[in-house]
C-alpha cells in the first residue's frame, strides 16, 4: 500500500478530554507522523501520514478516540505526502 497522508476532521466531545494528548500516544504507537490541534469550532483537526494499515488503524482508532471523549462526525479527506517526522500537538 505504501505510505500515504490523510487529513481528519474530528467532531464531537472531544475537546477538554485529553483527546490531543491520547491521539499523539496512539500515533506514535502506530508509527504515524504529522499532528493535530483543536480548532476554534470545538472540533479536532489532525493530520497523520503512514504506511496503509498503521494509517488505517489511526483513522479507526479516530473513529472513537479515548474513552473520555464522544466521537459523532469523522471526515477524512487522503492528501499528498508531506514529509512529517514526527508527531506532535499544536496549539
Amino acid at each position: 500500500m505504501g505510505r500515504q497522508q490523510a487529513h481528519l476532521r474530528i467532531e464531537g466531545d472531544v475537546q477538554g478530554v485529553g483527546f490531543r494528548w491520547h491521539t499523539r500516544n496512539k500515533a506514535r504507537e502506530l508509527r504515524i507522523v504529522g499532528w493535530v490541534r483543536n480548532l476554534p469550532d470545538g472540533a479536532v483537526e489532525a493530520v497523520a501520514e503512514g504506511e496503509g494499515e498503521d494509517l488505517a488503524a489511526f483513522i479507526a482508532w479516530c473513529r472513537q478516540g479515548p474513552p473520555s471523549a464522544r466521537v459523532t462526525d469523522l471526515g477524512v479527506v487522503m492528501g499528498e505526502l508531506s514529509g512529517f517526522v514526527a508527531f506532535e500537538i499544536r496549539r
